[in-house]
């Protein structure tokens, strides 16, 4: 063992969506400082909402990422709709967990095979991944495609969405064009089981780590869309009772506020988590799948996230299929949703993890207050931890494959730059 010290410097994180850099010191095997520092501009969107009509929430909020729109949508239609005291349900709620799931497909594809398995068969991306397995990379994109086509047909556009509105949809699409995707469904499907089964032969670094999961929990369905928010450690509340165990906190070297669970600390969200408290929840096939796979509750393995995606894909593909073979179209594509004085609370799971809206609306519905907790705020003390319990392994490689390993464990949770600088306390001070 030496006791030497080095410093692992990444100025630029490629691979992940938005703009960051990663510093670890090493002194000998320990990590005596780990800063995952997002220098994204942070862009207000929690202070652009005040003012705007209840009405406007989704589809500015959508606006934050391009890659999981759908999560805003729904979390913010949620939220707004609890203030109202709305509840969808029947077939515009099929509807909504049916655009969702479109969503986990083309997000999940995107990681898995084009951002993330490079890692794992040591290539530096997915173009020269494609040189030696291009078939896979070309599944991977048509898989993506399938979700992108599900979320075109039901938001009206792939990215950003405009065919969501609070209470539902601006229209409603019929069996006939639902019908249309099912053959492509079934071959994403029977694809994504496919690669599950080849993924699972990949060697993944060893890392076990004693996580508090955090995801949502619904009574009978896999959590995508609203239930309970849960933990591996014991909590089960209500999504109004949020702010009471939950806070974020700005730190001096990024832009990004970090969220810790009130009493305990940083905690995990995301596809661990949800695999970890909802694996019941799974289709029997799903189960049976991700066993054959070699997982199994509880995984504490980050690495092992790619499968666990997987998995997720493979639910989602199989819920869509579900939904659509199960169809009935609406009487009318949204509810009535007259303003009131309120506050509502909204959450649901984008495919990084949980999502919390909460907004305040006066009596003719302007939004007079926002808070919005992304999921990659919520990861990032715990991607840190992940790089300080690493410190023994990258102490022990040479300065690139440290650096590379540490970049791959920071992959890992798929972490949506631009999601977490959604606010920063802005202080001028002058002389």
């Amino acid at each position: 063992m030496t006791n030497k010290t080095r410093t692992l410097d990444v100025n630029y994180l490629t691979r992940v969506e938005g703009e960051a850099s990663l510093t670890v010191r090493l002194e000998g095997d320990k990590a005596t400082d780990v800063r995952l520092a997002i220098f994204e501009p942070p862009r207000f969107f929690e202070a652009l909402l005040r003012g705007r009509a209840y009405l406007e929430a989704p589809d500015i909020t959508s606006r934050i990422c391009g890659i999981c729109p759908v999560a805003y949508l729904m979390s913010a239609c949620l939220a707004v709709e609890d203030a109202l005291g709305v509840t969808v349900e029947g077939p515009l709620r099929s509807l909504r967990r049916l655009l969702y799931c479109g969503e986990w497909i083309e997000s999940h594809g995107l990681h898995v095979f084009l951002l993330h398995a490079p890692d794992f068969l040591g290539y530096p991306d997915a173009l020269s991944m494609a040189k030696q397995h291009g078939e896979w990379v070309q599944r991977g994109l048509r898989i993506k495609k399938a979700g992108n086509t599900l979320v075109a047909l039901m938001g009206g556009r792939a990215i950003h969405p405009i065919n969501v509105r609070v209470g539902g949809f601006y229209k409603a699409p019929t069996r006939a064009e639902l019908e249309s995707l099912l053959p492509e469904l079934r071959w994403g499907r029977d694809a994504t089981a496919e690669s599950l089964a080849w993924m699972a032969r990949f060697s993944f670094p060893e890392l076990e780590r004693a996580y508090e999961f955090v995801s949502l929990r619904h009574p009978s369905e896999y959590p995508i869309l609203g239930g309970r928010v849960v933990s591996s450690e014991g909590l089960d509340i209500d999504v109004r009772e949020w702010d009471a165990h939950f806070v974020e906190e700005q730190v001096p070297y990024t832009h990004a506020l970090h969220a810790r669970r009130v009493g305990r600390g940083a905690y995990l969200c995301g596809p661990l988590a949800r695999f970890n408290l909802n694996f019941d929840r799974l289709h029997p096939s799903v189960q049976e799948a991700a066993l054959r796979a070699g997982l199994s509750v509880p995984c504490r393995n980050p690495f092992r996230a790619l499968l666990v995606r997987l998995v997720e894909m493979l639910q989602a593909f199989t819920e869509a299929i579900r939904l659509v073979e199960e169809y009935g179209e609406p009487t009318v594509p949204h509810v009535d949703t007259p303003p009131r004085a309120a506050t509502g609370y909204g959450a649901t799971e984008a495919p990084r993890g949980l999502l919390y809206h909460r907004y305040t609306l006066d009596a003719d519905g302007t939004l007079l207050d926002a808070r919005i907790v992304p999921p990659t705020s919520q990861n990032q003390r715990s991607i840190e931890d992940d790089l300080r319990e690493l410190a023994p392994q990258l102490a022990s490689r040479a300065h690139a494959e440290a650096t590379r390993l540490a970049e791959q464990a920071i992959r890992n949770h798929d972490p949506c730059i631009s999601c977490a600088t959604h606010f920063l306390t802005l202080k001028v001070e002058r002389t």
